[in-house]
């Protein structure tokens, strides 16, 4: 990796939500890369973590607060009824500002190649260097990779619009970006607004799945969102979750 590119990202985006991927050095033990050559690194912006980082003294290898492929906790709350009865205690550091996980980069000299898409998005790395993105479908080499992921527990499927879907034999709870004037919702059990801002969106994206979810339905649908800037990584998460 290049030290002035490392450098130049971790200025300008530390502490903060991404991750980079660097080559791993002896220091760093065998349990926390799986085996593999690089270690990914990240320095969180929240106030109670870094004092835990402190307190500690040492860098901290820890997994994400939920099970295997599930919905990413947003919350406290949601990640007790992930873990509830298999770990000690949750600190609560309230609701997670970003809502998503962080951006995945992988530093390869001047190219920025994206593994995980996140609130620091591809237009903000590109002064950077040479920004790629992960082929989909390679070997998975960091977080939130695999097909399926961030998935619920109930059927997700995606449209361009709620207006695409009219079957009302299942009970069916809808992910919409924004309320259409005129249009009907009452075809569905349970509606979750993401708003039409991306920021809002992707900090409410993983709760609004969640309530979903809960919600007892037969099938999720939810609204596909603009490509650009942040709602690369929504769609990301959205298409994960609809095993697509």
């Amino acid at each position: 990796a290049s030290q002035a590119t490392v450098e130049a990202l971790i200025g300008k985006f530390w502490p903060g939500p991404i991750t980079l991927v660097l080559p791993r050095r002896d220091i760093v033990p065998d349990l926390v890369t799986a085996g593999l050559g690089t270690v990914a690194v990240r320095m969180s912006a929240h106030p109670v973590f870094r004092a835990v980082a402190a307190a500690c003294g040492r860098p901290l290898a820890a997994p994400s607060a939920n099970r295997f492929g599930r919905i990413s906790p947003t919350a406290a709350a949601h990640a007790m009824s992930e873990l509830g009865g298999r770990i000690p205690l949750v600190v609560d550091g309230g609701a997670t500002a970003h809502g998503i996980e962080s951006t995945i980069v992988a530093v390869e000299g001047r190219t920025l190649r994206i593994l995980r898409s996140g609130p620091v998005t591809r237009e903000e790395l590109a002064q950077y260097g040479d920004v790629q993105e992960a082929a989909r479908g390679a070997k998975p080499n960091a977080p939130g990779q695999l097909a399926s992921h961030y998935a619920p527990a109930t059927r997700l499927t995606l449209v361009d619009s709620s207006r695409d879907w009219n079957t009302t034999v299942l009970s069916t709870g809808l992910l919409a970006r924004v309320r259409v004037e005129g249009e009907d919702y009452s075809r569905f059990a349970h509606v979750e607004w993401l708003g039409e801002d991306t920021r809002e969106a992707a900090a409410t994206l993983f709760a609004s799945m969640r309530r979903l979810d809960e919600a007892g339905l037969d099938a999720i649908v939810a609204e596909r969102v603009p490509e650009t800037g942040l709602g690369v990584a929504i769609m990301d998460r959205l298409r994960k979750a609809a095993h697509v």
